[in-house]
């Protein structure tokens, strides 16, 4: 197994997601977040782009999920990329998934993406995500 050497930077960026995720309070999130950070949905084709909607989407999932728990963390041989896996529920129905997180040299996250199964549990988040952002994100 080969070891990560991880850019201290993304080393507490990772640590602070980790806090952030334990705590259930995201309000911080905005300081790790890249500007041009862009979040790929498990249900929609096109990335949603910027910071403030990759945020808004994350703080509104934290509310939505319940029972959250990591429960594996892969990285990248430079260190930049973790899989995070995770158990979760909505709407009382169990799912597994992984954040892929991207993180810049300087531990800003650029690229948020997310995978989840089984179709099920996704289809209820995705419903549940709708009816909360509808109005506040475009359509994809």
């Amino acid at each position: 197994m080969t070891s990560v050497t991880r850019p201290e930077a993304v080393s507490q960026a990772l640590a602070h997601w980790h806090r952030m995720v334990a705590q259930g309070d995201l309000s911080t999130l905005p300081s790790i977040l890249h500007a041009q950070a862009v979040f790929r949905s498990p249900v929609a084709h096109t990335p949603y782009p910027g910071a403030p909607v990759v945020a808004l989407i994350l703080n509104t999932v934290a509310k939505v999920f319940t029972d959250f728990e990591y429960l594996r963390e892969l990285s990248t041989a430079d260190g930049l990329s973790v899989v995070l896996e995770f158990s979760a529920k909505v709407n009382g129905k169990q799912l597994k998934g992984i954040d892929m997180i991207r993180f810049d040299e300087s531990g800003k996250i650029v690229e948020f993406e997310v995978m989840i199964r089984p179709l099920n549990a996704l289809q209820a988040l995705a419903a549940e995500m709708a009816s909360r952002l509808a109005q506040y994100l475009p359509s994809k």
